[in-house]
């Protein structure tokens, strides 16, 4: 199928070969029969895309901060690299979508095929959609009418959150598509309404449906007419829909408002806010977020858990029912609404419209599929893909996950191995089919049991959500497929003998040793390989200390998700409990973690702790913490031992003190070891050997990892 992406980069709009997506667990999965262009927002993000590099950092002066941390602590050439990829992530467009269902998760129970649909899908020829961001479109209204369920209830909800009553008097700056909408939801509300912009068509049109307009073009004073509108009363609430940078725009707002006006902005403008405009007047000012409650809630959105509506009356997907309600009695009327109608396969034209002020409403119109097997066909080929089929056993890789690190570490390291890429999937096509763009990628799906079921395929990458791990590396050595999975391995003691279990049934089935490798990369790096080599020599035990400066992950992020993403201990700490055991060489024996309590706020546990006693006497410590600044380097590593150190920096600079063979600042330049590791990786594959990390030591270090959860909920010392 087809799919409308934006480079981010270069400014393209492409249109995209993907796999059609899977239905997913509480989604729907929908033909599209046609989708609104949005003229404010999608221009914004063609805009941008087209805007050099020095135009995109004006933009956005955050992230240029990011960016120049970055610098300090990594360096120049990492920095760019991570910029760039960031860049060429294409973004899907559109979120203002009309068709027909094809299927439901057996959990969606309200829908059902067939049925037509308004929901926030992309423009693409299907879409795969959480069940409360669809609505039913009643039969009164069109599939042109109802795309605009989504704008209408952005709109909608910025009315709510102003709460306007019977004969009051509301302001809308702004009179886009969403500025219109609100227009009319307004006069059905009862309330005398007066609308302002510099576009006089459509002030035109906001007069047309009952607002008293300003043309704003015309030098006309939005304070006066507002005082003239209220007989000098002042305007009793002020929705904001515009686009702009300027912050007179807020202060005109609170200058043509009464006392205990309210002001809600939907729009997206300059918000340098004077003091005294809202301290005399006692303003309430609130940003609204979309389509009401439950966006981005993943609770809401992907699980698919309703709020009551005895204490949420209104969620975003009960807004998009009453928008299409609003639609059908004719409380909102569109057709004047609407610029122009453009085919699907020439959505281009439609883009290239927008450059036109007079265009608000472009309709992007889908044909009916000739072959609908080929339209929900869930894999699809790429230029890289072979003519005919090739043999088995040449190191041919199958990757199950298509997220950033997939495409920026995982792709390139594997290519520049000499790996032959077959397969990649990804659970909605869109990010598979980005990093087919940039490593050579035979093949797109949206189906990773085909990665598992293909008989060329003889080693299988997990680079998913961390509860999906065990799942699929259980399921790729139950047919005799090597792996290699992203850490962790998984999240239970359960999974983990299971996984003992399948790899020893593959052996003895095979008569050789599955390869199964974790991506503990940093015992791969240059800097940990000559450390471990110098180490190799000593008299002693060792003892070492590993600081990460892991910086905040946002509460809600899925990481933090028990079920979901397990906590960082077990996701990203693992990684340098295995570093430990690399540089000793010796079993973990016992182990405990101390974490940090916070005393308010969400107990994320990811500031934490982690001591380790070693067979050979040798101790370490991990201090993982999240709450430093990122201005300080992220990792560093000192090892004491036989009246010497080494200090590994970053993995950008090694230093070493007090021995003959240690002499300071021994190497520079950082490396993590990801190549490195996909090199071996490959290598083994290739000849059969013993893969770069054995078995033994994945177990062994995945017990030290749960062992080191055990103790930080116990507080007790735990034997591994």
């Amino acid at each position: 199928m087809k799919q409308i992406l934006q480079d981010l980069e270069s400014g393209e709009l492409i249109h995209a070969e993907v796999p059609s997506p899977s239905v997913r667990a509480g989604h729907v999965l929908i033909q599209s029969r046609c989708s609104l262009i949005s003229a404010g927002t999608e221009r914004m993000l063609t805009d941008f895309a087209k805007a050099g590099y020095i135009e995109k950092a004006r933009q956005q002066p955050d992230k240029v901060k990011q960016v120049l941390d970055k610098v300090r602590t990594d360096g120049l050439a990492p920095t760019v690299e991570a910029v760039r990829s960031k860049l060429a992530q294409p973004l899907p467009m559109g979120y203002c979508n009309v068709g027909k269902v094809l299927a439901v998760d057996e959990g969606v129970t309200t829908l059902k095929p067939g049925d037509r649909v308004a929901s926030n899908g992309n423009h693409a020829e299907v879409v795969c959609v959480p069940q409360n961001l669809c609505a039913k479109i009643p039969d009164d209204v069109t599939d042109e009418q109802a795309t605009f369920t989504v704008l209408g209830s952005i709109a909608l909800q910025g009315i709510r959150l102003l709460q306007p009553t019977l004969g009051e008097s509301i302001a809308v700056f702004g009179l886009g598509l969403i500025g219109l909408l609100a227009v009319q939801q307004l006069k059905a509300n009862g309330c005398r309404v007066i609308g302002f912009d510099f576009n006089s068509d459509r002030v035109k049109l906001a007069a047309q449906f009952g607002a008293e307009t300003v043309d704003l073009s015309t030098g006309a004073d939005p304070v006066r007419a507002a005082e003239l509108f209220t007989d000098g009363h002042g305007i009793d609430g002020v929705l904001i829909t515009a686009s702009t940078k300027s912050d007179e725009l807020i202060h005109q707002a609170a200058e043509m408002s009464r006392q205990r006006g309210r002001i809600i902005l939907t729009g997206v403008i300059g918000l340098k806010l004077r003091r005294d405009d809202f301290y005399k007047k006692e303003l309430t000012f609130q940003v609204s977020c979309s389509y009401g409650p439950g966006r981005y809630d993943p609770s809401y959105e992907e699980q698919g858990k309703d709020y009551p509506a005895a204490y949420v009356r209104w969620t975003e997907q009960r807004n998009l029912s009453a928008v299409l309600e609003m639609l059908k009695t004719g409380a909102i009327c569109v057709g004047d609404l609407i610029s122009g109608r453009h085919d699907f396969d020439k959505a281009p034209e439609a883009y290239a419209a927008l450059s036109d002020s007079t265009k608000i409403g472009l309709i992007l119109e889908y044909a009916d599929a000739n072959d609908p097997e080929s339209l929900t066909a869930t894999t699809v080929k790429t230029k890289h893909a072979p003519n005919g089929s090739r043999q088995a056993g040449s190191a041919c890789f199958g990757i199950i996950g298509a997220g950033q690190f997939t495409q920026l570490k995982i792709l390139p390291g594997l290519a520049k191995a000499g790996a032959r890429l077959k397969c990649i999937a990804s659970a909605g096509g869109v990010s598979s089919a980005i990093a087919a763009r940039k490593t050579p990628v035979e093949n797109l799906t949206t189906d990773a049991s085909s990665i598992l079921s293909d008989s060329e395929i003889d080693t299988v990458v997990v680079s998913t959500r961390h509860n999906s791990h065990a799942r699929y590396v259980i399921e790729a050595l139950k047919v005799d497929k090597n792996v290699f999975v992203e850490k962790p391995l998984c999240m239970t003691t359960e999974e983990l003998q299971q996984i003992e279990i399948e790899h020893a049934a593959s052996r003895e089935r095979t008569g050789r040793e599955p390869l199964l490798m974790v991506g503990y990369n940093r015992r791969f790096s240059p800097h940990a390989q000559k450390a471990k080599a110098m180490l190799r020599s000593r008299q002693a035990p060792m003892a070492a200390t590993f600081l990460c400066n892991a910086g905040e992950i946002p509460a809600d992020h899925w990481v933090h998700d028990p079920e979901v993403g397990g906590g960082r201990l077990i996701g990203e700490v693992c990684h340098f409990i295995d570093f430990m055991h690399f540089l000793t060489g010796s079993a973990i024996t016992r182990i405990s973690t101390a974490v940090q309590r916070p005393t308010t706020g969400p107990n994320l546990e990811d500031t934490l702790a982690v001591q380790m006693e070693f067979a050979d006497g040798s101790v370490g410590s991990v201090c993982y913490f999240a709450n430093g600044t990122k201005s300080f380097p992220k990792e560093r590593c000192e090892i004491f031992f036989d009246g010497q150190i080494i200090q590994i920096d970053n993995f950008k600079k090694s230093h070493g003190f007090g021995g003959p063979k240690l002499s300071n600042g021994w190497m520079s330049g950082m490396d993590k070891g990801h190549n490195d590791q996909f090199e071996k990786l490959v290598q083994a594959i290739k000849t059969g050997s013993e893969a770069p990390i054995s078995f033994e030591e994945t177990v062994h270090v995945m017990k030290a990892t749960l062992a080191a959860i055990e103790s930080m909920h116990s507080g007790a010392m735990i034997t591994v």
